[in-house]
């Protein structure tokens, strides 16, 4: 009797544990839909960057994709402290190569909206990226935020807000946020520094500095075909 009621448990477990992941297979291929719908954009907005070593002014920026993977961001003024190897601040890239394990990891809140987390492991672990980590909105199949983790070039956040275009998975609002001791500036750049003269910033020379990027994305044009000879 003790041995049935032992089977029983195991077989209700891996039935739970295979039920949930059919559910957050279920709940990626929904927010996966919305992006499909998308072969390409053009999106104009304004982008302001906080980073406490350089100064920057708010700029216009122009953002273009194109399935399946193509991004590119421009300035007005010709510079854009996007990190490298920053690619997550495209949504598409993470759905691009759909090999990766998928684990739960509960649930969580933005404001008033409840969450699913669902964690993605790539099944390549020679590649730069280690792990991405999505916060999911399931009544509307919409990633508000995610966390990607790199070998290479940190651990990058996302925090997206939605408006006229959550029907395609695109956000009105984007907050990118990044540690600044994991960004090098490429070669010939120099920006306007923090000479770090006063007692106060030498102290804290050591101290791992948040970087964000804030885009408030004004409109899109979708599907209207772009070449690719905007993203060389």
């Amino acid at each position: 009797m003790l041995k049935k009621i032992y089977s029983a448990f195991i077989f209700l477990l891996i039935f739970q544990v295979h039920a949930k992941a059919q559910a957050n297979n279920t709940l990626l291929k929904n927010v996966q839909a919305k992006l499909d719908k998308v072969t390409d954009y053009e999106a104009e907005g304004k982008m302001k960057t906080n980073v406490a070593f350089l100064k920057l002014p708010i700029a216009k920026v122009k953002l273009y994709f194109k399935n399946p993977n193509k991004f590119k961001l421009r300035s007005e003024n010709g510079m854009s402290f996007v990190p490298k190897g920053s690619m997550s601040i495209n949504l598409y890239t993470i759905f691009s190569n759909n090999k990766f394990t998928v684990i739960e990891a509960g649930d969580d809140k933005i404001a008033n909206t409840n969450l699913k987390i669902i964690k993605l492991l790539p099944d390549d672990d020679t590649g730069d990226l280690v792990l991405t980590t999505l916060y999911i909105d399931p009544v509307n199949a919409l990633i508000l935020k995610s966390r990607t983790t790199t070998k290479e070039n940190g651990t990058y956040e996302l925090q997206m807000t939605y408006g006229n275009y959550a029907k395609y998975g695109l956000p009105d609002k984007i907050l990118f946020s990044f540690n600044t001791k994991d960004y090098k500036l490429p070669k010939g750049i120099t920006f306007d520094f923090d000479d770090g003269s006063t007692k106060k910033s030498t102290a804290k020379t050591n101290v791992p500095k948040k970087g964000e990027i804030e885009i408030a994305i004004s409109k899109y044009q979708i599907n209207k075909g772009i070449s690719n000879d905007v993203f060389k």
